[in-house]
């Protein structure tokens, strides 16, 4: 009985399924209500419905979903109405123009680069929040992490829309504190100068290295781990890096969490080669680093590249250098292995450079190590990179090899992206020697993107003035020559010194080119006419008989060795340089110039720099022409403190004039120590001791004074890199002169580019 009720009630559902599948509703017509730009046609293929379909939930939702897919409208409703299915819709409006107000920091066009929505654009909600974000975090690159953006929307006719971001920037986010933890062997004063994020001071208020960066945080991460790593700290790493916001979004917290490990010496540095035939005796002289240093991740880095560059140059081209490194812990020692292998035989096939807008495709390439066919090699394709950075010409510079069409070829990437090269000029000082100046330059060291340097410049002073036209190609006939003029006038007022002045109108050709590794020559042609004249009535018989104009034709060459650091902030390395000169080759001049100078820069402790320095120099006349005043040596002022300018050598006893001479030797020691005051404010103490001496003219007089004893002073003072221009201050007492001698106890120089 139960079975039989069972099997009648199966057959009645069934029965009414199939009832209802065949008087289930169909879709007769499809009405679309609202739609202003957008054909309903259009609207229904959208959907994916079509008349004759059924009325279903499920075909709603999907006739729904594919809509609001679309991104076209801001509200759907899908409902029935008897047999036709009603599309009820409001269209997002279009775009008619986009603004900003209340952005000072950065201007309007560089804002609208950064953001997805245009004109004519279909605006929404989603695509006005992913622009707002986009603009914060501009904003917060910038250093304004308080800044607030608020979208507002301005209704037009037409379903047309006026989009304004309102922006509020709000002051900058400065860094109140930046603290380490863990580190014994370096304080945070040091380690803060170190990175290039800095604490908040009155002083930076031309700087932004106070505001925080959280792409300079990346970049102080890897600056610590350089400086430790270059000063034996093998072991080293940074645990975390961390930048706390304050609740009210005006200051940072930066902590850094380091652990410094041992401080290791080279115990032992070997080469050893895997290649057939290549022989590791000869590359010995070539390493950066030997046992007993230190261990510095950077001369290790520097003895990649040279030992790369000398198997090249003995032929050996497809190979691979890796140093090994192993610790001894216990000894706290390190020994470095380099390990010559015979790398796979793989060739640049390409070399694409991008991102290059002005500068030309050569001025990149000839600073490449590597050109299409050659070996590739990992170690040029580092220091090619170097070059391309030291050019200045750009903001970023990347290289990518990648693979190549063949297994044996290899394709590199050169990204970059340019920056501004031209240089704007004015400025504004006084110096002991000029008095008040003023000075205007205009320089593009990228000239046309070809690389070129052509600058002009202009100083005026009470004393001086001066005008100087110079260009630059650095690459002439495609080769590494540097080649270029300078044409100048000059006019200088020499009253107080020697009862006369002097106009020099002329200019010179040039020619520079290494020879070697830290050696480079120059040559030079020059030709000037140089007058003497307002000489008082007064004046030495020696300035009255020189009175008139003189034409001087000279070649001159000059050999310099260079293992500085730096050029700008020197702590270490040796400069020397040779420069002879003759004139006689044409004009009036007949002469033979020599001078030596030798610079050299040590560290004794930190930024305790001691800097050395000597100098000798001699001229003398050949033919019938002797050496006149304008062709002589003059020492003091800043040649030799504690004496004027032109304050020792060769006087005129009856008139006081100086007449220069023609022998000089001067020396200089002086130590720069920090100030004890922050770093930032650029001041630094120095101490020094000058001496020197100036002898021997042509002209001979009982009137002449002249005496070839050695003049020495002491003296201390200070320099300040100050916001206006560098300031130095130098106060000086001589030990040893000689009666008719000018003295002077205080040196002042100030100057200001703006």
């Amino acid at each position: 009985m139960l079975f039989k009720f069972r099997y009648i009630s199966l057959i009645l559902c069934l029965c009414m399924t199939l009832s209802n599948v065949a008087n289930a509703e169909k879709i007769k017509q499809i009405r679309v209500d609202g739609a202003q730009r957008i054909e309903p046609q259009t609207i229904v293929s959208y959907m994916g419905i079509e008349a004759g379909d059924e009325f279903s939930q499920e075909n709603l939702n999907i006739g729904l979903k594919q809509l609001f897919g679309t991104g076209l409208f801001s509200d759907i409703s899908l409902y029935k109405e008897q047999s036709t299915l009603v599309v009820k819709l409001i269209e997002n409006p279009i775009i008619n123009r986009i603004a900003f107000e209340g952005n000072k920091k950065i201007k309007d066009d560089a804002l609208l680069s950064e953001i997805k929505l245009r004109p004519r654009v279909v605006l929404t909600r989603g695509k006005i929040q992913t622009d707002v974000d986009r603009l914060l975090s501009i904003y917060r690159l910038t250093g304004k992490f308080s800044a607030t953006i608020e979208p507002k929307i301005i209704r037009l006719d037409q379903n047309r829309v006026n989009l304004v971001f309102e922006v509020s920037e709000g002051p900058l986010t400065k860094i109140q504190r930046i603290n380490f933890v863990g580190n014994k062997r370096y304080d945070d004063a040091r380690l803060q100068k170190v990175i290039t994020s800095k604490e908040d001071r009155w002083y930076r208020f031309l700087s932004t290295s106070d505001n925080y960066d959280p792409e300079r945080l990346g970049f102080d991460k890897e600056l610590l781990r350089r400086y430790y790593l270059e000063h034996g700290y093998a072991d080293f790493r940074i645990d975390s890096a961390n930048a706390e916001l304050t609740s009210d979004k005006s200051r940072f917290f930066l902590t850094f969490n380091v652990s410094e490990g041992e401080r290791y010496r080279v115990n032992k540095v070997e080469i050893q080669s895997e290649v057939l035939d290549l022989k590791t005796e000869s590359l010995y002289p070539d390493l950066e680093i030997k046992a007993g240093d230190w261990y510095n991740s950077k001369k290790v880095e520097d003895s990649v590249i040279a030992l790369t560059s000398e198997a090249g140059n003995k032929q050996y081209a497809f190979i691979d250098i890796k140093p090994g490194i192993k610790r001894n812990r216990d000894e706290k020692t390190i020994d470095i292995n380099f390990i010559i292998k015979e790398s796979a035989k793989v060739f640049v096939d390409k070399i694409n450079i991008n991102g290059n807008v002005r500068t030309l495709d050569r001025v990149i390439r000839r600073e490449m190590q590597l050109v299409e066919g050659d070996p590739y090699n990992r170690s040029k394709l580092r220091e090619s990179e170097k070059n391309i950075r030291n050019l200045d010409f750009f903001e970023r510079v990347n290289l990518k090899p990648r693979q190549g069409n063949t297994p044996d070829t290899s394709i590199v990437d050169i990204e970059v992206a340019e920056k501004s090269t031209g240089d704007l000029s004015i400025g504004g000082g006084f110096s002991t020697s000029d008095g008040v100046l003023g000075n205007f330059r205009i320089r593009e060291r990228n000239l046309l993107g070809k690389g070129q340097d052509l600058s002009f410049s202009t100083t005026l002073s009470g004393s001086r003035s001066q005008f100087d036209l110079s260009f630059t190609e650095p690459y002439f006939l495609g080769k590494k020559i540097s080649a270029g003029f300078d044409l100048f006038h000059i006019d200088r007022d020499l009253q107080d010194e020697s009862s006369y002045d002097r106009r020099q109108t002329g200019g010179a050709l040039r020619m520079g080119y290494p020879i070697a590794k830290n050696w480079s020559h120059d040559l030079a042609y020059s030709y000037d006419n140089t007058t003497i004249e307002n000489v008082q009535s007064d004046a030495s018989t020696f300035i009255l008989q020189q009175e008139g104009t003189r034409k001087t034709s000279a070649v001159s060459h000059s050999l310099k060795f260079d293992t500085r650091d730096s050029k700008l902030n020197t702590t270490e390395g040796t400069f020397v340089t040779l420069r002879n000169e003759f004139a006689g080759l044409g004009g009036e001049a007949r002469y033979y110039n020599s001078k030596l100078t030798l610079i050299q820069y040590y560290t004794l402790y930190d930024e305790w720099i001691l800097k050395g320095l000597l100098e000798g120099g001699y001229v003398f006349g050949w033919g019938d022409e002797n050496v006149e005043i304008n062709e002589r040596f003059f020492i003091g002022g800043n040649t030799l403190r504690g004496f004027e300018r032109s304050g020792i050598g060769p006087r005129d006893s009856a008139t006081e004039d100086a007449l220069g001479g023609n022998e000089y030797a001067r020396g200089s020691f002086e130590l720069s120590m920090p100030s004890g005051l922050p770093e930032e404010l650029g001041i630094k103490l120095h101490t020094f001791t000058d001496f020197g001496y100036l002898t021997g003219i042509d002209d001979k007089g009982a009137n002449i004074q002249d005496d070839r004893s050695l003049r020495l002073t002491v003296g201390g003072g200070f320099s300040w890199e100050s916001p206006f221009g560098p300031i130095k201050l130098d106060f000086s007492a001589p030990i040893k002169k000689e009666d008719y001698d000018l003295t002077e106890s205080f040196r002042f120089n100030f100057g200001t580019n703006f």
